[in-house]
């Protein structure tokens, strides 16, 4: 039994795209070689080699170099092993095939015979296991193990690390809720359960991971994981080795305590999931329990589960979250605040929240075809996500901004490590979110050059792709099947308007619908749907890409009289290197043209965006601070804009997102 997490894996995909591709490329042959090294300079990869040397004394510490890192560093190296997967399972590589088999012997050795492996507590606190799920990672870091395995089995049959993978899952399962009733605080071991169970057919783990989900919020598990909230394996927090960030983990959950108690806020625990209408607390802990609650609800049909999944993500998309899909606006936590708190420059916005999001929305899709989804996969693809990563691949945003002063910048690695090798296993199994076989039908759902070949309803298909996106909007498909095969094309919600023509014959045109509506051939929700016996034909698609002025909510403060650019799936920023001027002088005007212009040696090739803009004659000023409105003269002048994703590639500068506008 190896079912894929997705309908359409990522080995049946490969990827020929003139703007992805690049990055791809990058991922493969600079990021992951970049991310080992990476590992072992900071000690991840030896504190496996330590672990299988034999248990730890309780005495290791950080400082005497027994342990190195965070209590949660084990997670680097699985999700760095997951990336490596996907990429040997779309190519063959010899030298990689080496490096993953030596990182897996590490893990094997380093495995206790019960089932156990987690470095941190082997190696400096061995009677503390199981002691404080709430602040401590055990299941975070097994759970990333469990997604490693399944990668590395379903890319290359070899059980070696699936076997590792399902004795910790064994482990688990007799611990809990057997002599431990209790939940992670940060969520990741349920959604690895259901992909365990996908892979081996064990209901075991389909029930465990439902376990998680159901016991989280109730009121015993709330006051248990209060009375534990200043203990770790018995030390206080002040006794734990410095520099792995327990200051910072202390203040996250300080924000959630009122009156010495903990509401459960912080790690989504302040109330039953069923019952949660709000996203609340650390944003990426958010994503990995939704997308593990949607994983249920396909695979129970769970109405309550599903009825708390709509509501949250209508919350998140319509009040909480950043027009580049980024989401979390609170440094202290990691996490949302309330609704419509979206400040520019203090945003968090933390690349792995942005890749939570992609794979809770590409759950959702599974379940449901709505477009929409897939629309917010793409904006967080091509903006929230992709300015995580330099353009060389080896440094890494962990925070993404939507203003800053010139002083915030990519680092090549982080004491808290999660987002660079969080960011390489999204790249490399970049495929499996352009496809889907929901529901017997086939689905494009992105529009990146590739080819796949998978089977619908029984069917063998073959799609290949070429796409223009995102600086123009052709894109061309070639299918052919073995018979009838109905293919949904998706219409992005910021097209107005699209054709669509099958061997030169038109079959929709004009205006598109995302409101239900629909248009001709449409189905009402944002797709095209074309059924028929497919025999090398060729689709021919046409986006219309406009530049857009959007403007926030008037709630949202921060965005107040201020507008932002977009075209097509991107969101475009103005940077001080290309302005003459500081930007705060800038006023967009509304009604002023604006200009698109592609540089091929901008940037790695870009298109920008012009628009008029006015500032203020600085002519006059000598001697004044201060004058009337009617003396303050202003000149027109024009603004340069580049993506998002592209920003600080250059010199140091400034940048905004949102720019003053002529009109409030």
């Amino acid at each position: 039994m190896t079912i894929p997490q997705y309908s359409v894996p990522t080995g049946a995909v490969e990827i020929d795209d003139p703007f992805w591709s690049p990055w791809l490329t990058r991922n493969r042959e600079v990021t992951l070689e970049h991310q080992y090294d990476q590992l072992e300079a900071v000690g991840s990869l030896e504190n496996f080699r330590l672990a299988g040397e034999g248990p730890g004394t309780g005495e290791a510490t950080a400082a005497a170099g027994e342990f190195s890192g965070m209590w949660f560093q084990d997670s680097d190296a699985y999700k760095w092993l997951e990336a490596a997967s996907y990429e040997l399972a779309k190519a063959d590589d010899p030298d990689l095939r080496e490096r993953v088999d030596e990182v897996i012997d590490l893990i094997a050795t380093a495995q206790e015979e019960d089932g156990y492996i987690n470095t941190y507590f082997q190696l400096v606190e061995p009677d503390g296991k199981w002691t404080n799920l709430h602040l401590m990672h055990e299941l975070y870091c097994g759970g990333h193990l469990i997604e490693a395995a399944v990668a590395h089995y379903q890319a290359t049959g070899e059980r070696g690390l699936l076997d590792v993978a399902t004795a910790f899952a064994d482990h688990v399962d007799d611990v809990f809720p057997h002599e431990v009733d209790g939940v992670p605080g940060h969520e990741e071991i349920e959604l690895a359960l259901v992909k365990l169970y996908r892979v081996t057919g064990e209901k075991r783990y389909l029930d465990l991971a439902q376990y998680f989900v159901d016991l989280r919020g109730h009121d015993d598990r709330l006051a248990w994981e209060t009375a534990h909230l200043d203990e770790i394996g018995g030390h206080a927090y002040s006794e734990l080795p410095q520099g792995r960030g327990d200051q910072i983990m202390d203040a996250a959950v300080n924000l959630f305590v009122e009156d010495g108690e903990y509401d459960g806020n912080y790690a989504q625990a302040h109330a039953p999931v069923r019952e949660q209408d709000t996203v609340e607390g650390h944003s990426v802990r958010a994503m990995y329990l939704y997308a593990a609650v949607t994983d249920l609800v396909a695979e129970t049909g769970d109405g309550e589960l599903w009825a708390a999944m709509d509501r949250l993500w209508r919350n998140m998309t319509t009040k909480r979250m950043y027009v580049t899909g980024g989401i979390g606006p609170e440094h202290d936590h990691e996490g949302f605040t309330e609704d419509y708190d979206l400040p520019n420059e203090t945003a968090y916005a933390e690349t792995c929240a942005a890749i939570g999001s992609i794979f809770w929305n590409q759950r959702l899709f599974e379940h449901t075809t709505d477009p929409k989804y897939a629309d917010l996969i793409e904006r967080a693809l091509y903006n929230g996500f992709l300015a995580g990563v330099s353009m060389d691949g080896t440094e890494f945003f962990y925070v993404n901004p939507l203003a800053s002063a010139g002083d915030h910048h990519r680092k090549g690695w982080f004491t808290c490590a999660c987002c660079p090798p969080n960011a390489a296993r999204l790249f490399a199994s970049l495929g499996q979110y352009c496809y889907s076989t929901a529901d017997g039908e086939l689905y494009v759902t992105q529009y990146v050059g590739s080819t796949v070949e998978t089977t619908v309803d029984g069917t063998d298909v073959e799609l290949t792709q070429s796409s223009a996106l995102p600086w123009d909007g052709s894109v061309e498909i070639a299918v052919d099947a073995d018979g009838s095969v109905p293919v949904n094309l998706r219409v992005p919600g910021w097209c107005d308007e699209a054709t669509v023509t099958v061997d030169g014959e038109v079959v929709s045109g004009g205006a598109t619908s995302h409101d239900g509506d629909g248009v001709t051939s449409h189905d009402g929700a944002g797709h095209v749907r074309l059924e028929r016996d497919w025999d090398d034909e060729t689709i021919e698609l046409d986006f219309e890409l406009e530049v857009e002025l959007l403007r926030a909510h008037p709630a949202v403060g921060s965005a107040a009289g201020r507008v932002a650019l977009k075209r097509g799936p991107l969101v475009y920023c103005a940077e001080g290197v290309d302005n003459d001027r500081p930007l705060h002088q800038y006023a967009v005007d509304t009604g002023g043209e604006l200009d698109v212009d592609h540089d091929p040696d901008l940037l790695g090739g870009v298109t920008t965006v012009e628009t008029e803009a006015v500032v203020p004659d600085i002519d006059g000023w000598d001697g004044e601070l201060y004058r009337p409105d009617e003396e303050a003269d202003r000149e027109s002048t024009r603004l340069h804009a580049v993506p998002y994703y592209a920003w600080d590639n250059r010199d140091a500068g400034s940048m905004q997102v949102w720019i003053r506008s002529e009109r409030a």
